[in-house]
């Protein structure tokens, strides 16, 4: 029998399985879909700024952690199977077009300081040695205001979920999709099994980490989470050489330059339900904000264009912890736009409580029963 089964073979799930198996674990994963295709798949692999410090609060803490993680988890992948998932410490630019944005951008700043992340305010001569393709936009006054975090990264997210897939593979993890869940088995305070297509799935312990779809598992165990999904529509560009040398943040808008010369630019954020499908009126609208920010763009055709469903919460806190009373049934769902960042420093917490060991974080605010 499995020591735990993940239900969720999205970035969350897969790190899970990544970091049980480390610890010696027989770990099975199971997707109702194909293996990291969905949220996590149609992301941009923006990583913030992030830095541990005394004191600091639990979802900080899980930023922080995950962010000194990152480094450290893409070179043991690339190590073990050759996968390079594109990480990067790139830096990021944080720009304005109003006042408004310029307030808030500066409330950021204060937060940033609060939390000993460097994050500074350029002139026009620091913006042109940061990020040249900005400086049009300073010297027409279209910025109001330009911010600029060095320790802001990227990876490549298809490419990580990828080098994860393999390296559980390695550790001996089984990796199933096309495997949904139709049911659960329980006795008083533990779960048994999933009930599946191909049968039931026995296991000594059970993680939920279905993205999106985790709601609907979890009303099978009669404790309904209220995660929905929050469809975020994406465009690709394709350009002959890399116009970005940063990552470029607008409010909650960016880009995200590749190393080939591919530029992602995102996102936005519609209740749509479970439609993955894109809208004109969306892409236009991201299509112009990329143009008029960097003018390189405007001539560069656009390669490709999709939509992914972020599992979004009611107070925008993921789910990580215990599920009710149940002794061997956890949950990690709910991140969000952050599920990618948040995946590492999850998996350990997640992976704590499984082997039964401490866990570094205080998981209250997290619980599934919260108000």
């Amino acid at each position: 029998m499995d020591d735990c089964l993940v239900v969720g073979g999205g970035v969350i799930g897969l790190s899970l399985a990544y970091e049980l198996s480390g610890r010696g674990l027989r770990v099975h994963v199971v997707d109702r879909g194909v293996l990291g295709r969905e949220a996590s798949w149609a992301g941009a692999g923006i990583l913030p700024p992030a830095r541990l410090h005394r004191d600091i609060e639990p979802w900080d803490w899980l930023r922080a952690r995950s962010h000194e993680l990152y480094p450290v988890w893409s070179r043991a992948l690339l190590e073990a199977t050759g996968i390079d998932n594109g990480y990067r410490r790139c830096g990021g630019v944080y720009v304005a077009r109003s006042r408004g944005e310029a307030a808030a951008l500066a409330g950021l700043a204060a937060h940033f300081r609060q939390h000993q992340i460097e994050f500074q305010r350029l002139d026009q001569p620091q913006l042109a040695e940061c990020e040249p393709a900005l400086t049009l936009g300073m010297a027409s006054g279209r910025l109001k205001a330009v911010y600029f975090a060095p320790d802001e990264a990227q990876l490549r997210n298809p490419r990580h979920l990828q080098a994860l897939a393999a390296a559980c593979r390695q550790r001996g993890v089984r990796l199933s999709e096309g495997v949904p869940v139709r049911g659960v088995r329980r006795n008083s305070g533990r779960l048994i099994a999933v009930e599946t297509d191909a049968g039931p799935l026995f296991a000594a312990n059970f993680a939920i980490a279905s993205g999106a779809w985790t709601d609907r598992l979890l009303q099978m165990v009669g404790i309904p989470s209220g995660i929905r999904p929050v469809r975020g529509q994406m465009v690709l560009f394709r350009c002959p050489d890399r116009p970005l040398r940063r990552i470029i943040n607008e409010g909650s808008r960016y880009l995200v330059a590749r190393d080939d010369g591919f530029v992602l630019a995102g996102s936005s954020e519609e209740d749509a339900g479970f439609d993955k499908s894109t809208t004109p009126g969306v892409l236009n609208d991201l299509e112009q904000m990329a143009r008029d920010l960097v003018p390189a763009l405007r001539q560069a055709p656009v390669q490709q264009t999709w939509a992914g469903l972020r599992p979004g919460s009611i107070d925008g806190l993921p789910y990580i912890g215990r599920i009710g009373s149940l002794e061997n049934a956890f949950v990690a769902a709910g991140h969000f736009r952050s599920g990618l960042h948040l995946a590492p420093a999850t998996a350990l917490v997640i992976s704590d409580l499984i082997c039964r060991q401490p866990v570094e974080i205080d998981l209250t605010a997290f619980r599934l029963t919260r108000g």
